[in-house]
């Protein structure tokens, strides 16, 4: 990991290459090397991810789809990033995927940067919903054992609801106090998963044996192909490990941003993937009763699993460490979301653009789009109110939204061939290979996750991914047919430098 910027390019040279790409330099450009790493880091947050979906894991696949699919996923992961830094490292701009899209596209490249904008716009919007519903329903279970405040349907979605207001905020004060905390995210992971199997080692009287960690599979779907349960149990690692295109998000506020960008990538999926696989491996050790954990009154399983194995009071502590974990979760993914509509809204492709690319001239960060993030967040999870299964939904449209948007300029850079130009960070021959395998892999979990995750099918088993993309893919798709190919050209060029110059002077004159 770099966590040093002893060779960082001086900002005036960030600012030049970002004028080439078309834009002037509106946001404040004072992100690290490690800020940069740590924005994805802490959206990635195996201390979410991990342990919000384990409930799910248990059910589908358990220990053995778990710890096996970390790795098995982890690896096709690093795939999808190294092709995703290369890409960055050539077109360092807020805007991320939709913007490569359009430069890398051979024709009709307006086409392929919107729809990638809007793979990304609903899977960014799901991922925060994700990440703090999580936070909703751990800090609902502590709350439940310490207070009594009943872990319900509606208490959760109204502490998602505080959750989000609060993290709009923090995110309206500017990147400043949100890059602090990132920092301090960061080893608030690494500590807090130290911590977490540390005590889970020490303190329980006994352990499940390495043969139950390792082979034990559980089936609680009610599908009968165990090949089929064990690939919807690898939900559980695809669903963690996203959000690391912040970094990409995140370039037009950081230093020496074309190694930066690329580097937080690949950092942030490294770190994570080893903690996480820890993490994971830890807590299934500690099990004191599976089917009593994976029936958990609190909807929370590793809340029971901590206070089976450590006692009430521990349990309630490491309970606390997670839930603190994803609310700095929470909040760096407001922020990048946030970054991805202000750079859409900038190119014209969400409705009252203007209004959402406004730039809040004191603190030079789009305040609007904070708040068109974290409203779409609590949009997409109120079905949790009537189905007990949306959060997995929830999860699955991130992976889906992300992964596609991620993987098609990966795509279009293969297909580009010889004819890309690599920026400073690439991978030289080997690109058209690793991006080649990133893009069949996402195809077959964009198929995988639009499948049913129990049966029998009904109500409260409904996964309902499939409808929330036809409502916002469908309408971007009529949107597009009957009017914005028309007019959308793809990332519009700010000005000439002289006016970008200009627009840069006022900004510091306000500030």
């Amino acid at each position: 990991m770099d966590v040093s910027d002893k060779q960082a390019e001086p900002a005036d040279e960030d600012s030049a290459r970002l004028h080439q790409l078309g834009y002037a330099q509106e946001l404040r450009r004072t992100m690290s090397t490690f800020s940069n790493f740590a924005v994805s880091f802490t959206i990635i947050s195996i201390l979410s991810g991990c342990l919000t979906l384990y409930g799910f894991g248990m059910k589908t696949g358990g220990p053995a789809a778990m710890i096996w699919g970390w790795p098995l996923v982890g690896l096709f992961v690093i795939l999808v990033g190294l092709g995703m830094a290369e890409v960055c490292s050539s077109y360092p701009t807020a805007g991320g995927l939709y913007y490569w899209a359009a430069k890398l596209a051979p024709r009709n490249g307006a086409a392929w940067s919107w729809f990638t904008g809007w793979f990304n716009l609903i899977g960014q919007i799901a991922v925060t919903a994700g990440i703090d519903f999580g936070a909703a329903l751990f800090l609902n279970a502590f709350l439940d054992l310490q207070f009594g405040f009943e872990a319900t349907p509606g208490h959760t979605i109204l502490l998602l609801g505080i959750i989000l207001v609060i993290h709009g905020l923090l995110n309206t004060f500017g990147v400043k106090i949100v890059a602090l905390l990132n920092s301090i995210s960061v080893w608030w992971h690494l500590v807090g998963v130290l911590v977490i199997v540390g005590v889970l080692i020490v303190v329980p009287a006994k352990h499940q044996d390495a043969s139950f960690v390792f082979g034990e599979f559980v089936n609680k779907t009610g599908w009968a192909s165990p090949v089929y349960v064990f690939l919807l149990g690898l939900l559980v690692a695809q669903y963690t490990l996203t959000g690391y295109d912040a970094s990409a998000h995140m370039t037009e506020e950081t230093k020496n941003a074309a190694k930066a960008g690329p580097r937080g990538i690949i950092n942030s999926i490294l770190v994570s993937l080893v903690a996480g696989w820890v993490l994971l491996i830890g807590l299934t050790f500690a099990i004191q009763d599976y089917d009593g954990a994976a029936a958990s009154e609190t909807g929370v399983p590793p809340a029971q699993i901590f206070i089976d194995a450590t006692g009430e009071t521990t349990g309630k502590f490491l309970l606390l460490i997670c839930i603190g974990a994803q609310l700095f979760c929470g909040m760096a993914s407001v922020t990048a979301n946030s970054r991805m509509i202000y750079a859409f809204a900038r190119d014209g492709a969400i409705p009252g653009s203007k209004f959402w690319h406004r730039i809040n001239k004191r603190t030079q960060t789009p305040t609007n789009a904070v708040w068109l993030a974290a409203g779409g967040a609590l949009l997409l999870a109120l079905p949790y109110l009537w189905s007990a299964t949306a959060y997995a939904a929830v999860t699955s449209i991130a992976v889906v939204g992300l992964y596609v948007a991620y993987v098609i300029p990966v795509f279009l850079r293969v297909r580009k061939g010889d004819d890309f130009e690599p920026g400073p960070w690439n991978l030289g021959r080997w690109g058209k290979l690793v991006g080649t395998i990133a893009t069949v892999w996402v195809c077959f979990i964009f198929v995988l996750f639009m499948l049913p995750q129990g049966s029998p099918i009904t109500i409260d088993s409904f996964n309902y991914t499939p409808i929330a993309f036809l409502v916002v893919l469908g309408g971007a798709a009529v949107w597009w047919f009957a009017s914005a190919r028309k007019w959308f050209t793809g990332p519009k060029v700010q000005g000439s430098e002289a006016e970008l110059a200009a627009v840069e002077r006022e900004l510091k004159e306000l500030g």
